[in-house]
């Protein structure tokens, strides 16, 4: 006779407890779902926001050095263009970062309610998020890139 020891259900119980108990149990997996969707729609917001801050700094670091050499004289317009496009990229990145900790606190506490209704069980937890942690990891080379860009200084100087 299989038991499960945290819901007291074994096969020997009646069918309706049984339906109920895998019910929980296919609600609490949505909820990992819908979690890890939203970790996957952050990273397509990350793969964006890396693509126009490294091709904004790179436009602006190769008319930079062409200005320096004095193979170009005015580089003005392509250095802007790189800047616009750093500063578009961290734009889109701070907000998917904030859709994606507002979605994710109103996931939180749908799943608390739920719980507190009896409609789901409260075991697990959300696990910390890496994609976020990585979200702001690169929020801030982009935020030091642009400082870099602008007045000359810092690492990327």
């Amino acid at each position: 006779m299989a038991r499960d020891p945290k819901s007291g259900i074994t096969s020997a119980s009646a069918s309706d407890d049984i339906s109920v108990e895998l019910s929980l149990r296919r609600t609490g997996m949505s909820f990992q779902r819908t979690r890890m969707s939203a970790d996957r729609t952050l990273m397509s917001v990350i793969r964006t926001s890396l693509s126009l801050i490294s091709f904004g700094f790179t436009i602006f670091q190769v008319f930079q050095k062409l200005r320096d050499q004095d193979v170009i004289t005015h580089a003005g317009a392509s250095r802007n263009f790189g800047v616009a496009l750093v500063l578009l990229g961290i734009i889109m990145l701070v907000v998917g970062i904030i859709y994606h900790v507002q979605f994710m606190l109103g996931l939180r506490q749908e799943r608390e309610m739920m719980r507190q209704a009896g409609l789901v069980h409260g075991e697990s937890r959300f696990p910390p998020s890496f994609t976020l942690i990585t979200a702001i990891v690169l929020l801030l080379i982009g935020i030091f890139a642009i400082v870099s860009m602008l007045f000359q200084i810092g690492p990327f100087g």
